[in-house]
């Protein structure tokens, strides 16, 4: 059998990939962005075919998975596919049905899926192997384990296409607000989803809407406050990662340390330790795993450039930079903080300028660039711009490509480039001007 993957650069699309390749079916691809080098590397490294063009791989014996940023109806291959009475699957169609294969971990949530997802994988194949299928376009298949371990989105309510044993739920907050309509419609999905899990669900307490979910499955609670099932004590954030004592029901789990920044990602961790207790993992073992972490792909990726630091970092939501910059703040406090973001959607900037603008005033100094989007038209959303927030912001200016000298004048500073767009191309421009001084 061979995959035929429409979209295959796309981060989902391309862990799915790399993961049935890991499992032993031939994969080739189609896609003609010219973005996303940071998964299209990935799958040259294994040997994955890409194509930009129309060709000759479709065949009789071909299943056809396309990404969710395609149509169906007006896609050239797509439509080619259905003429050939192909079967064919939308990305998380095709991830629901493997749901069914495997012992399954769907890890959901505003913030965090990507880093959780991770962190899990990572403990997991220490711990003697799994599959997983990660947001920063990262697969993996095992033929030897029956686990699988998948980032789950709310978008479109997506994640229902699933069936997993366990759920951790990282937090609810609004967003893809071109989708949801209310905070209600939002919690709505996410209880449906919970109630899908076989197991338990593993849920933030600190979280305002969690404990709002009716569900059938057991649900266990972390966080910081008093009232969590598994809680977090005794935390000190420093400048080389946080460490933190947890007790499960006020007995002690164990001791550890994470190297990595901010209370989000200590909640991250406890969720992962929170499943990893329940799945009797060995605490000191985890521990042990857990401290050779190094984070998910774009996620608080440093970059050292004489005395800067540059940071390539997915966030694109206001909770997301706040923390962001937040981190940076306790790794490097005797530095100063620029941020830049780039939006992916215009429905984001016009729900939440006033929510951007405030995170981005936590910097020292930002900036904001053009807004990109794949599946939004700017003519839906008049007035819409890059200047929707830069008008709201104490201290900030716009920038685009061509304009990376406004941050030579930096000295001993951090620089967050923030986005779910490639902004490479911005921070290698800025290298490129620092060389030729």
């Amino acid at each position: 059998m061979k995959y035929y993957m429409a979209g295959i650069k796309g981060s989902g699309m391309s862990a799915l990939a790399l993961l049935l390749s890991d499992l032993g079916y031939e994969v080739v691809g189609y896609d003609d962005a010219k973005e996303h080098k940071f998964t299209e590397n990935k799958l040259d490294e294994r040997g994955i075919k890409i194509y930009t063009e129309a060709n000759d791989e479709l065949d009789s014996d071909t299943v056809v998975i396309y990404s969710p940023a395609l149509k169906i109806d007006t896609h050239p291959e797509l439509i080619k596919a259905k003429q050939m009475n192909l079967k064919i699957y939308e990305y998380q169609e095709m991830l629901g049905k493997l749901t069914k294969k495997f012992r399954t971990i769907s890890i959901c949530g505003c913030h965090g899926k990507t880093t959780t997802t991770s962190m899990l994988s990572h403990i997991m194949s220490d711990m003697g192997g799994c599959n997983y299928i990660i947001g920063d376009g990262r697969g993996h298949g095992d033929k030897n384990s029956n686990t699988l371990i998948i980032e789950s989105c709310e978008y479109r309510r997506h994640f229902l296409a699933y069936d997993p044993e366990y759920i951790i739920i990282t937090n609810i907050e609004m967003d893809h607000t071109d989708y949801y309509k209310s905070m209600d419609d939002l919690i709505s999905a996410y209880e449906e989803f919970a109630n899908k899990a076989s197991k338990m669900v593993i849920a933030c307490g600190d979280d305002p809407y969690t404990h709002s979910l009716t569900v059938n499955p057991q649900i266990y609670y972390y966080g910081l406050n008093d009232d969590n099932d598994i809680q977090a004590r005794d935390i000190e954030y420093r400048n080389d990662g946080t460490s933190f004592d947890v007790y499960v029901e006020d007995e002690y789990f164990g001791h550890f340390d994470l190297p990595l920044f901010g209370k989000h990602m200590l909640l991250n961790a406890l969720s992962v330790i929170a499943l990893c207790h329940y799945e009797r993992m060995d605490a000191k073992q985890v521990a042990k795993s857990l401290k050779t972490f190094k984070g998910a792909e774009r996620r608080f990726k440093e970059t050292f450039v004489g005395n800067n630091v540059l940071i390539d970092d997915y966030a694109h939501h206001p909770t997301e930079i706040k923390v962001t910059i937040k981190a940076a703040r306790q790794k490097y406090p005797d530095k100063t903080i620029i941020a830049i973001m780039k939006s992916n959607t215009y429905s984001r900037v016009e729900e939440f300028a006033d929510d951007f603008a405030t995170a981005l005033n936590t910097a020292d100094y930002a900036y904001v660039m053009d807004i990109t989007s794949d599946r939004e038209n700017s003519n839906d959303y008049p007035g819409i711009d890059a200047y929707t927030i830069i008008n709201k912001l104490d201290h900030g200016d716009y920038i685009e490509k061509g304009m990376a000298d406004k941050l030579l004048k930096y000295d001993n500073a951090v620089i967050l480039f923030m986005s779910p767009k490639e902004v490479y191309y911005l921070e290698d421009e800025y290298k490129k001007l620092l060389e030729e001084k």
